[in-house]
Parts: structure tokens; sequence; C-alpha cells
């Protein structure tokens, strides 16, 4: 990815860790464009508002504690990757960001 790419996407790429409704602004501004770093960073996100949901069912169905430190450890993959989305790189949340990618890969093609 070049420096110009990065460079027109990083704005929207930074929104979309803003929430899920950055994330909405994110995907629909980035529908016309489609600007492959503001891609990277969308799918990064949807897959941590789907591990944020997850560890909420998982602490109030299965076992609080669980649930907690799943929900840490989604607020530290989330504060990873918006670092990297200003920093202006594409890395990939550890053990599961690549998941996210091939899951969805329909975002923002």
């Amino acid at each position: 990815m070049n420096q110009q790419t990065i460079k027109e996407g990083k704005t929207l790429a930074i929104v979309c860790y803003f929430t899920f409704v950055g994330a909405l602004i994110a995907i629909f501004l980035n529908l016309e464009k489609k600007n492959p770093y503001t891609s990277f960073h969308v799918r990064q996100m949807v897959g941590l508002i789907i591990m944020l949901i997850f560890s909420n069912v998982v602490e109030k169905y299965v076992n609080s504690w669980t649930g907690t430190i799943l929900g840490t450890i989604t607020v530290g993959c989330w504060i990873y990757a918006l670092f990297y989305a200003i920093k202006g790189e594409t890395k990939l949340i550890p053990l599961v960001g690549e998941k996210f990618q091939q899951w969805f890969h329909n975002l923002g093609n």
C-alpha cells in the first residue's frame, strides 16, 4: 500500500474506531472511494465490535469474570488497532486480525 492511499484513507480509518456509529460512517463514506487502507481498518473494527458483544454476552450469561477479561482484551485490541491507524500502518490485531480480514472481506471491496 502506497503512502498516497494511506494519506487519503487515514481520516476515515481513525473515525471507524470511534464507536459503532463511527464504523458505520466509515463504511458508508468508503463505499465510493474503496480505499484499501480504510477498508482494512473497517474490517478490524467490525471484528472488535463483535468481540465486544461476545464479551458482554459471556459476562451476563456465562461468567462475570470471564466476560470482564474478554472485555478488557477487546479494549486492549481496540487501543492497539487505533494506534496503528493513527500511525498509518496496517497491523493485524494479534490472533484474530487475520480472521477478521477473511470474514469481512466484502466490507470495502
